[in-house]
């Protein structure tokens, strides 16, 4: 990151070094302009990957209307308002990317991620319909599988789900969406095989853990898989498995477990201690 700075520096003792030798103006604006460009690219991709989102949606709107032709610019613009939630002004933007004479495949499909994000499933499945059967890649499979899940098409589900699984080498966030459609259909052996394999491949993703447990509580396993977990993970996990408990009539087991949490965690567990409250107050009542 560095680089670009030293180069600046000393192009400009370069220039002041250069006195009255006019023969070299235009080399050295050239070399000028080169530098604005790593700059500027450089900001671009720090503004994108680690500034406060809102403040990215700041910057590049200023860019693009100092220079709304660069595509480069919309797609920047475009990322931070996905980025910063506001999903209505990202789609328009989304828009206006895909219909500039460079955009690509992959600009309609975050144009697609953008409208799935604001709701607007047909509009995304049109986006997505329009794009060639040949451009195959792991974020469009993903949509695709998330589409046909909306539609209950559960064939075509499953087979974008295997293929977006096989286009990318961190599975874990799709296993996890696929084991949520397995859950949502009452296939809760298939959805715990998939929830297992997600936290397998990512013991950090604690949505499928959550998940897991929850596939588990509808087949009346209550216990916990052996798996990596934080005490307060521990605690939220027993809490999800006896609220599970108690939705399957197990109202015993259910209280225990909810005990269970309260005494695992590792500060006061209001919602636990609050559930249980409510549980003996009916079995008192």
């Amino acid at each position: 990151m560095r680089h670009p700075i030293y180069l600046s520096l000393f192009v400009a003792g370069a220039m002041a070094l250069s006195g009255c030798e006019q023969s070299k103006g235009p080399e050295v604006d050239r070399a000028f302009q080169g530098v604005n460009v790593v700059d500027e690219s450089n900001l671009n991709d720090v503004m994108l990957n680690v500034a406060d989102a809102n403040e990215a949606v700041s910057y590049f709107q200023r860019a693009t209307s100092e220079k709304p032709d660069r595509i480069d610019l919309q797609r920047g613009l475009a990322k931070s308002l996905v980025r910063a939630k506001r999903y209505t002004e990202g789609v328009g933007t989304w828009k206006k990317v895909t219909e500039h004479a460079e955009a690509t495949d992959d600009d309609r499909v975050d144009y697609a991620d953008a409208l799935i994000r604001n709701n607007e499933w047909e509009r995304a499945d049109k986006v997505l319909d329009a794009i060639p059967p040949t451009f195959e890649t792991f974020k469009r499979y993903r949509l695709e599988a998330m589409i046909a899940d909306s539609n209950q098409d559960w064939k075509k589900a499953d087979s974008f789900y295997e293929t977006a699984v096989g286009l990318t080498t961190r599975p874990a966030g799709v296993m996890n969406n696929w084991g949520y459609s397995k859950l949502t259909r009452g296939d809760f052996q298939a959805a715990e095989r998939l929830f297992s394999d997600a936290v397998r491949q990512d013991e950090s993703l604690f949505t499928a853990k959550n998940n897991l447990v929850l596939a588990r509580g509808a087949q009346k396993k209550y216990s916990l898989p052996v798996m990596p977990v934080t005490q307060v993970e521990r605690a939220q996990l027993l809490y999800t498995l006896g609220l599970s408990a108690v939705k399957q009539g197990d109202t015993t087991i259910g209280k225990g477990l909810l005990r269970d949490a309260i005494e695992t965690h590792p500060q006061h567990f209001e919602a636990a201690v609050r559930s249980l409250r409510a549980l003996e107050g009916n079995v008192t009542n």
